[in-house]
């Protein structure tokens, strides 16, 4: 027998549905529409928009600046999705056993995530070139510094964020699976690598995905910290990006048509990553 609140949500769903549709709707369904739109069209305003076709695409496979920062966006998101990834689990397992100021440190791994991208950059900057100093060097001097340099950055903001996924799936594991390994003789290695870690699959699945996204749509560390220099060579696809549509005259298009390119690429990345790592969960 459905009950009055069940009857009233029955009646009235649209009523509470439709504002968020239409938020929805028209922040991100509409752009989204009108931007692969403008990818085929040469224009430097909506209004102004002509239909070019595939060029535009063309373009964008024909720039070896944005084939240079493909490679070094996916070299960069394979290196920090791993760092930050076993760090992150690291200190999540060390900070759920039993030790004083547990808290406190938490709290500390997990502040550098409240400090927004641009002043961060703007902080290591100051920080690693006060460090390459000593060798006469900076972090435009090389794509490479600037390369470890984000590497670095992005490390050390993230960690603190997927920390604390990873210790709500360390306290959500189920005891008696943990006490079964103890009884039958396992130890703390084994039961780290055959209960643990299968069991946290599902946090692990999370963090992964976060970590692989962020790496790929990185833009304010990148800015801040390196600009690209030198000649663009330490340039991420999201700098890229910005820079053709907003620092070429003309080819607002190819911009758009890099940006539909980007988010294909991000979306098979994390879809193909995200069953990779769900086809591995288990069931407690």
């Amino acid at each position: 027998m459905i009950s009055m609140v069940g009857k009233s949500i029955r009646r009235w769903w649209a009523l509470f549905a439709l504002p968020t549709c239409a938020a929805f709707a028209i922040g991100f369904v509409a752009p989204f529409v009108i931007g692969v739109y403008l990818s085929f069209t040469k224009f430097t305003t909506v209004t102004d928009a002509e239909w070019v076709g595939l060029s535009n695409y063309a373009g964008v496979f024909s720039d070896p600046e944005f084939i240079h920062a493909l490679w070094m966006t996916v070299a960069f998101t394979v290196v920090t999705t791993i760092i930050i990834n076993v760090a992150a689990f690291f200190v999540a397992y060390m900070f759920t056993k039993a030790m004083k100021g547990a808290n406190l440190f938490r709290s500390v791994f997990f502040m550098p995530n409240l400090i927004g991208g641009i002043v961060l950059g703007y902080i290591w900057q100051l920080l690693l070139n006060g460090v390459l100093a000593h060798w006469g060097r900076s972090l435009t001097y090389s794509a490479v510094y600037g390369f470890w340099g984000m590497v670095i950055l992005v490390c050390w903001q993230q960690i603190g964020y997927m920390m604390v996924i990873y210790i709500a799936g360390l306290q959500a594991l189920p005891t008696d699976v943990m006490e079964a390994a103890a009884v039958d003789g396992a130890n703390s290695r084994q039961t780290l690598f055959k209960v643990t870690i299968p069991l946290m699959m599902p946090s692990i699945t999370v963090c992964s995905f976060l970590t692989v996204t962020n790496g790929f749509k990185l833009f304010d560390q990148n800015l801040a910290l390196t600009n690209g220099a030198p000649s663009n060579m330490s340039e991420m696809l999201a700098l890229n990006i910005y820079r053709t549509f907003y620092g070429r005259i003309g080819y607002e298009g190819v911009g758009q048509a890099k940006a539909v390119v980007f988010f294909i690429i991000v979306a098979v990345i994390a879809v193909i990553q995200n069953k990779l790592t769900t086809s591995k969960e288990v069931e407690a």
